[in-house]
């Protein structure tokens, strides 16, 4: 390490200048986040099918083409639109020249979600192999590039429908050994479909089609039968859907600008969270808690805005206060939107203002009921936090604005020793620990006074900062880091029980994993290979010989901080938790955490496997 008074040449040589397709490549982070290898929905090989399929969209927006057609094969991504087709002369510079684009033309595009000219140039510099097809006037061109570099151009007579079609294959030099999970590929494309009526996307031959917009949104992602029926509300710029939820504590929030789903909101939710709650209080005539008007609040917003400003390239939060240049702000908009037509629907609707009052007067008196429970859970978990440190905490959290939030993890794992070897190994810019104290209490049936009651999930909720919601959500990522044995398992699904039963909306927003670990150890003097199942395991002593020296790891404190790096760094293995759309969480909970039953009993038995030191259940 050079000392501070060792000089160091600083002089033009210093100086270099990248072309667009190496900036790009050099500084993935800039135009698509995090990279990830795919298990978490907001991962880059996600971000690069979002690029291309706002290009199709926004041809379906502007009055071209009604089906888009999306396959995925291994990592084979293609995406055909059935529009005007991009003018063949202008095919190459589309896709390989930095802000080149017709998006600059708001008469062409009015209210189009990409502007900046750089999200299909970026899929082509991070693809190992992209190909661009534009069918226009009876003729076609077809450029075919390999790292972002051109390889083959050719233009000839077509007879084929008019349109675009985007295939490319993720580098994986660049997203390491990734994979598309069909859960969260359906979950992107089915937001397509909810908010543009009369679209149909054809993904792998499925057909995903919505006839009600948002609405049919909330009733596909809602767990139990709303409080009342889903009051849905639109004009040309702006949509919403909303309705109450009896089993929720808090707020969920499903939100859209033109097209592109805004997982971090922006000021449009934050605008409608504050327009809602004064439309209540005026019909109602009452100055109701704001807490107690929004809680249980299961909402879908969708606007949009020509040339909208985001906080990155990737779109996630909107920073736009106008609607248009010069135009009415987006906060008074969305309150006299709302003014009008839900003061109106309430009125017609007094069945509805009943139910909504009700909730109100039932969430008042559970938030005085709790008041007192809270504020010596709050002053517990301070002192406790401060004096036991349970929490090794990180730099960089989702909520700042540190460019590098999306990579923001907390580990929650068990004991000592396994908490001990995950921090020291850890990266302490991004990466936080939680240590648990024993097993967690099973959570199943049980109200949400115990959150506040039992020391372990009064921290963990305090940790996580999401008593009130996602909104102060701390991390991206909430990883349950714990041994690959019984009791390893048993703590898992006791966690898994607690979010499921508290904080349904942290799963269903993609915010929790489970941490894969080496279960083997194979080496030789020359290799050292971490092998995850028997298959891996296999391979390894077929590259280090059947005399390897083989070890099992039982805990994650058998792993040393010096190994513990390889697993928790940039190659680190995630499963996400994923709640298809066909799983109740209620019966997924009664089953594996309720009273014992004979499915149980005949599951449990059917699935057992036998290895020489422990019994696991597939």
């Amino acid at each position: 390490m050079s000392s501070p008074t060792e000089s160091v040449d600083y002089n033009e040589e210093s100086i270099r200048s990248l072309d667009w397709r190496e900036h790009i490549r050099m500084r993935p982070g800039m135009y698509i986040g995090k990279l990830g290898d795919g298990a978490s929905h907001d991962d880059g090989i996600y971000v690069l099918l979002k690029e291309v399929l706002d290009n199709a969209i926004d041809e379906f927006v502007m009055g071209f083409g009604k089906t888009i057609e999306v396959n995925i094969q291994d990592h084979k991504v293609s995406v055909r639109d059935f529009g005007r087709g991009i003018p063949l002369g202008s095919v190459v510079e589309c896709v390989s020249k930095i802000n080149t684009g017709a998006k600059y033309d708001s008469k062409v595009f009015k209210k189009s979600v990409g502007l900046n000219g750089v999200g299909s140039k970026a899929v082509n510099a991070l693809s190992s192999w992209f190909q661009i097809q534009s069918i226009r006037d009876g003729k076609t061109k077809i450029a075919e590039f390999h790292k972002g570099l051109l390889i083959k151009e050719v233009e000839e007579p077509c007879d084929l429908r008019s349109g675009t079609l985007v295939s490319f294959i993720p580098d994986e030099e660049i997203f390491g050994n990734y994979h598309f999970l069909n859960e969260h590929v359906e979950r992107q494309l089915w937001n397509y479909a909810f908010l543009n009526n009369g679209l149909t996307i054809l993904f792998n031959g499925q057909r995903l089609q919505a006839k009600n917009g948002l609405a049919d949104l909330l009733e596909v992602n809602m767990e139990t039968e709303p409080l009342y029926p889903i009051i849905y509300l639109k004009n040309a710029d702006f949509e919403c859907a909303f309705t109450h939820d009896a089993s929720h504590y808090g707020e969920e929030y499903y939100t859209f600008v033109n097209g592109q789903h805004t997982i971090q909101g922006g000021t449009h939710q934050q605008t409608f969270r504050e327009a809602y709650v004064k439309t209540i209080r005026d019909f109602f005539k009452k100055d109701y808690d704001t807490s107690d008007i929004r809680t249980g609040l299961i909402a879908a917003i969708s606007i949009k805005i020509q040339e909208p400003v985001f906080e990155s390239q990737t779109k996630t939060r909107l920073g736009s206060t106008l609607m248009e240049p010069e135009g009415q702000s987006i906060s008074k908009y969305i309150h006299d939107f709302l003014k009008k037509h839900l003061d109106n629907y309430l009125h017609i609707n007094p069945s509805t203002a009943e139910a909504i009052q009700r909730k109100i007067i039932q969430n008042e008196k559970e938030r005085k009921e709790m008041a007192g429970i809270k504020k010596l859970a709050r002053e517990r978990a301070k002192k406790v936090s401060l004096h036991n440190k349970k929490l090794r905490d990180c730099r960089i959290h989702y909520n700042s604005n540190d460019p590098r939030k999306l990579e923001s993890t907390l580990f929650i794992t068990e004991g000592d020793s396994a908490s001990g070897s995950i921090t020291k190994s850890r990266d302490v810019n991004t990466q936080a620990v939680f240590s648990l104290k024993g097993k967690p209490l099973n959570s199943y049936g049980l109200s949400k006074k115990i959150v506040y009651e039992n020391e372990e999930f009064n921290l963990l909720q305090s940790a996580l900062d999401i008593e009130d919601g996602l909104e102060n959500l701390r991390y991206n990522q909430i990883v349950i880091a714990t041994d690959a044995d019984v009791d390893g398992m048993h703590i898992r699904l006791l966690l898994l029980t607690f979010f499921l039963q508290f904080f349904p909306d942290l799963v269903k927003a993609g915010h929790l994993f489970i941490l894969q670990t080496p279960l083997f150890r194979v080496r030789n003097k020359q290799h050292t290979f971490y092998c995850y199942n028997e298959e891996e395991k296999e391979e390894a002593l077929a590259k280090t010989g059947k005399n390897a020296e083989i070890t099992r790891f039982k805990g994650l404190g058998e792993i040393s901080p010096e190994e513990f790096r390889h697993f928790i760094g940039p190659q680190m293995r995630l499963d996400p938790v994923i709640l298809r759309k066909d799983q109740s969480i209620n019966e997924i909970l009664a089953y594996y955490m309720g009273k014992n039953t004979p499915q149980r009993q005949s599951f449990i038995i059917d699935n057992l496997r036998y290895e020489a030191d422990a019994i696991f259940v597939d």
